[in-house]
């Protein structure tokens, strides 16, 4: 075997624990020498927030709680503001993916540390992305300031999510695993992670939707969660392409849902690009997701686990739908393994969209 790649691993730390939550930020923050540290939740993980840093209260000088979708830049800039004026010496975020990407957009000016705790599969903490919605164009960079120092990885805090959310956030992460597979980093070491994460992604999900209890539930999701580390870790590394483009212009111009978005267009996506994948790749994807190829493969389980399909149900316009394909066709050429013509987008959002289009 003939190997040709490079590879750079990227800083941080990983705490993963059941139940361990509260303490683990507690020893984090601790590590990190951090005293005067801004908390960023949103109003609904209000309760939680608070029960989970009942013990570190006096390091805590602040709490911003005006996180929204796809970071609009006026929350970026009471965020910012917000922990200028406490003095903040670090950020600790509980949440998901647009809780995450809040502390991220304050650490990029600033340069604080953060502690992430998800409460979703984003990902998004496992990555040195940040994205920033101005004027309903989304703009995303990649900075190591806005990577995470820690990440408390607790899936008591993902158990409760209700069936639909944990099933459209665990897509998500399945979203970037199969990017990982050819952004522009992509490498054997991105892509045996991703296939990893594509198989403990999976298993998890159908565990949430045959509606385990006890403990498979549990064990379902560990795995869940373990595959979202491994989904924004490859990631991290691999880099967004043609998914992403797609799914962050959408988001950013119509305020779409997040991880439903990711979920709708992945299908689409991975059809457009499968004969483009090495035969490795195409196999590992395959094998993954326990299928002779990775589309029929990712179908039933998309039929397994009820997940959304049309971007029409997620309340997209045929107006809408036409000005989306103008926006995407306008950012190519983008990174990916197969040639994208305008016609290209149009096919794969039109696909997307349903029926309807």
């Amino acid at each position: 075997m003939t190997l040709d790649f490079s590879y750079t691993a990227l800083p941080g730390r990983v705490a993963f624990g059941r139940d361990r939550a509260a303490d683990l930020i507690a020893s984090e923050l601790e590590r990190l020498g951090l005293e005067r540290v801004m908390l960023v939740a949103g109003e609904g993980e209000a309760a939680l927030a608070e029960r989970l840093t009942a013990g570190v209260r006096d390091r805590i000088v602040t709490v911003f709680d005006g996180v929204r979708m796809h970071v609009p830049n006026a929350v970026a800039e009471s965020a910012r503001a917000a922990a200028a004026s406490a003095g903040a010496d670090g950020l600790l975020s509980i949440g998901g993916g647009s809780t995450t990407g809040t502390a991220k957009i304050v650490a990029l000016t600033s340069g604080l540390p953060i502690v992430a705790v998800p409460t979703t599969y984003a990902g998004s903490e496992m990555t040195p992305v940040w994205g920033l919605t101005t004027d309903a164009r989304k703009e995303t960079g990649t900075d190591l300031r806005v990577l995470p120092a820690s990440v408390v990885y607790d899936p008591a805090l993902t158990q409760t999510l209700p069936a639909g959310m944990a099933v459209a956030s665990g897509l998500n992460a399945m979203a970037h695993c199969v990017e990982a597979f050819w952004g522009p980093g992509a490498n054997p070491v991105t892509s045996l992670h991703a296939a990893a994460g594509i198989r403990a992604l999976a298993a998890g999900m159908r565990a949430r939707a045959s509606g385990a209890e006890g403990t498979e539930a549990a064990d379902g999701e560990d795995s869940l969660l373990y595959g979202a580390y491994l989904a924004g870790s490859s990631f991290a590394v691999a880099g967004s392409g043609l998914h992403h483009k797609i799914c962050h212009a959408l988001g950013g111009a119509f305020d779409l849902p997040h991880a439903q978005t990711h979920a709708v267009v992945l299908p689409h996506v991975l059809a457009f690009n499968a004969p483009a994948l090495g035969a490795s790749d195409a196999q590992a994807m395959a094998q993954a997701l326990d299928a002779d190829d990775a589309v029929t493969g990712l179908r039933r389980l998309y039929a397994d686990i009820d997940a959304p399909s049309t971007l029409a149900e997620l309340g997209l316009t045929r107006a809408q739908l036409q000005e989306g394909i103008g926006i995407v066709a306008a950012r190519l050429p983008i990174p990916n393994p197969r040639p994208v013509s305008p016609d290209d987008v149009a096919a794969i959002l039109t696909a997307a969209y349903g029926p309807e289009a």
